[in-house]
């Protein structure tokens, strides 16, 4: 009798295999190999993503730990160069140790090289980057020159390993604190998006592409339906509230928020409005009021070049008491960071509209995309105010002489009666219309209607610069 015997059982597939990453990224059975596979530890495809085309490269760990020499760096840059041509997003699957020590400086200018090439396509095509494992050296810096960096569990993105920190200043620390998602997630807000799985990942990167890829034509109003949005505001005008909800209801179904635990008063989030991939940029009372400081100011601006290099248009949620107060900020920059937040806005040319729904104050009206630096059109709700500060404020100033004149008994009711008048002369949403900085107001519940009209009936444009890594 014979015995059969049981058949080998094959190995698991190495999960850091590049051809393994890159199938699971596109479209099933789309892939396509843009060279054979080789040694180098690049390897780079063309495929699709929801039926759009588009490029990617994946750095091949399994090949002296993803490390990038010559020939590896030309397949990167052929990948990028392809893409350009073409005209469809690139996609970077990072898993590398940087350049390759034996070859030295020629990896080193090999390295270099792809930098030149992702600067070349800054801004007229979309370049999005996922790090699945250690990005260090050289491969920290091509995640870091794109627009979307989207982080899985082991991502780690640093200039200098732990070994090198230890030995240089004494600092004891591991590969995640010095390079893991919490730290670029939440503190230096190099990473845009952090997730909780490698699969996770790669989807985020496939929604990044499909939503630059296929921006789609706002469908129009017919078929909208009057939802009251002012019903996700507190009622009481001076309660903090998330303003995440309210961005959710805007748009037509979740969006992907950048930077979500990064300078988180305020919110930036790519979705689609009546079908058109928009961009969505709001204050969030909820964190520090929502007020404008030197990080918010830096992350909205870099928000605002990328969707105007794509031809995004933006949506604008304005509910901003003014710019942070403080030394700190002062020392932080917050003049030279908010500067470019009044730079992004003025150089835009896509159409862009905003939505006062409680309150637009001082410097920071300014910057959220007013009338002075070419909003397509700018709303309001009913009862929201446009000034230079709160009419009580105002009021504490301009008569503290007259308030302090009075008995203690009578001030607050003086007050009162004088931040009135104030509202009346040099406040309140009316005065903004008679000026013309404010086009009308807009009731809650034809929210959706008037932004999509606006946006629709608006010129289409596209911004003329790339997009550097502000």
């Amino acid at each position: 009798m014979t015995t059969l015997s049981a058949a080998p059982t094959l190995p698991a597939p190495d999960p850091r295999d590049p051809e393994d990453r890159l199938a699971r990224f596109f479209d099933p059975g789309s892939l396509r190999p843009l060279a054979a596979r080789d040694t180098s530890g690049v390897m780079a495809a063309r495929g699709t993503v929801e039926g759009s085309p588009a490029i990617a490269f994946c750095t091949d760990a399994t090949v002296m730990g993803g490390a990038m020499g010559l020939d590896g760096c030309r397949h990167v840059v052929d990948a990028i160069d392809t893409a350009l041509r073409e005209r469809v997003p690139v996609v970077g699957i990072w898993h590398s140790g940087g350049a390759r020590l034996a070859e030295g400086v020629t990896a080193l200018h090999a390295v270099g090289e792809v930098f030149a090439a992702m600067v070349r396509a800054s801004g007229r095509i979309p370049q999005i980057s996922v790090v699945l494992g250690p990005a260090a050296g050289g491969a920290a810096y091509g995640p870091a020159l794109t627009d979307i960096v989207i982080m899985g569990p082991a991502g780690r993105v640093f200039v200098t390993g732990p070994d090198v920190v230890r030995s240089v200043t004494g600092e004891d620390v591991d590969q995640e604190k010095l390079g893991g998602p919490d730290t670029h997630g939440r503190r230096s807000g190099v990473v845009h998006v952090v997730t909780d799985t490698e699969p996770a990942a790669l989807a985020t990167a496939r929604r990044a592409v499909d939503l630059f890829a296929a921006q789609g034509t706002f469908a129009g109003v017919e078929g909208e339906t009057d939802e009251d949005l002012g019903a996700l505001l507190p009622e009481q005008r001076q309660r903090a509230y998330d303003v995440k909800p309210l961005i959710g209801a805007v748009l037509d179904e979740p969006g992907l928020e950048l930077h979500p635990r990064w300078a988180p008063n305020v919110v930036t989030v790519l979705g689609r409005l009546a079908g058109r991939t928009v961009g969505v940029i709001a204050n969030n009372p909820l964190r520090l009021g929502g007020c404008l400081d030197s990080a918010s100011a830096e992350k909205a601006a870099r928000f605002v070049r990328m969707c105007d290099a794509f031809g995004v248009p933006l949506v604008v949620l304005v509910d901003v008491p003014g710019y942070l107060p403080g030394v700190g900020q002062e020392w932080d920059g917050v003049v030279r960071r908010g500067a470019k937040l009044l730079h992004a806005f003025a150089e835009a040319v896509v159409p862009r509209v905003t939505l006062v729904t409680r309150k637009s104050y001082g410097g920071a009206y300014i910057a959220m995309n007013s009338r002075s630096l070419g909003a397509t059109a700018v709303f309001a709700w009913p009862g929201a105010e446009v000034a230079v500060m709160g009419a009580k404020a105002a009021v504490g100033i301009l008569h503290r002489k007259k308030l302090a004149a009075v008995p203690p008994a009578e001030r607050d009711a003086l007050h009162a009666e004088l931040a009135a008048e104030h509202e009346r002369i040099a406040g309140g949403v009316d005065r903004a219309i008679e000026i013309g900085v404010v086009d009308e107001v807009v009731e809650p519940a034809q929210t959706r209607r008037r932004l999509i009209g606006a946006l629709a009936d608006a010129r289409p444009g596209r911004g003329a610069h790339g997009n550097i890594p502000l």
